[in-house]
């Protein structure tokens, strides 16, 4: 085994260069563009994660590409660059694994977690010199966070969905007869009615007794406009999208 030589640690230092750094410049562009949309729709993750988990798996790439010059060539060094990417693809699990939060049937945090991993895949290609393919992925990025939406609810409309809303109405005003009207009336199925009286604890003071209601409905129509129309019915106090205990209320 020969040790290395002066020279060639001189040689090592002259990879250090423009095209490592035009790499992870490529990367810091296109990472930001990544998280800069994360950013304006106010995502857990947003411009400055995107951009160091981009950057930095671009620089694990240059170093391995290039980082071990001083030592190549020697008999008991085995190199392969491409352990270094197949690190950052396992690595980068955790770090997507702590957006992900389930509440009940409701998972959150799957999109912004598949970003943070793309935008380590933008890295490293950068890193390896695959600019192209980092650009092109970047651009199918942004197809299709802005360009699938739309063309989901397009096709949404010929299919009918199934919704469930959570209410709360005033007892003995015929409130129930009113929320199912409007829900027919704003071509909706009901599927499936559940209501449970709530008592109010201090029975002397008069106030009506209100009932949860769970209403299952199907349709191809607006489920937030259905819900903005029961929220206007007499007697309905609340009306709340999705299962027990969502997060906002109409």
């Amino acid at each position: 085994m020969t040790a290395p030589t002066a020279e060639t640690n001189l040689v090592n230092l002259a990879t250090q260069s423009w095209p490592q750094a035009l790499a992870l410049l490529t990367a810091l562009l296109l990472c930001s563009l990544i998280g800069l949309e994360r950013e304006l729709r106010q995502k857990a993750a947003g411009l400055r994660t995107h951009t160091l988990v981009g950057l930095g798996a671009a620089l694990f790439m240059v170093v391995s590409k290039y980082g071990f010059g001083d030592v190549t060539g020697q008999e008991s060094v085995a190199f392969d660059p491409s352990r270094v990417a197949a690190q950052i693809v396992s690595g980068i699990g955790f770090i997507g694994g702590g957006l992900i939060f389930v509440r009940r049937d409701m998972v959150r945090g799957l999109t912004t977690a598949a970003v943070v991993w793309v935008s380590a895949a933008v890295g490293t290609a950068c890193g390896a010199g695959l600019w192209l393919v980092g650009a092109f992925v970047t651009a199918a990025h942004f197809l299709v966070v802005y360009g699938y939406p739309p063309l989901l609810r397009r096709l949404s409309r010929f299919v009918p969905r199934t919704s469930q809303l959570q209410l709360r109405y005033t007892d003995g005003v015929g409130a129930l007869r009113a929320i199912l009207a409007t829900a027919t009336g704003h071509g909706f199925t009901v599927l499936h009615v559940s209501t449970e009286r709530e008592t109010q604890p201090d029975q002397g003071s008069g106030e009506p007794d209100s009932i949860r209601l769970a209403l299952n409905v199907q349709g191809k129509g607006d489920v937030s406009g259905l819900a903005a129309a029961l929220s206007e019915t007499e007697g309905v106090r609340s009306v709340r999208m999705g299962a027990a205990e969502p997060e906002e209320e109409v």
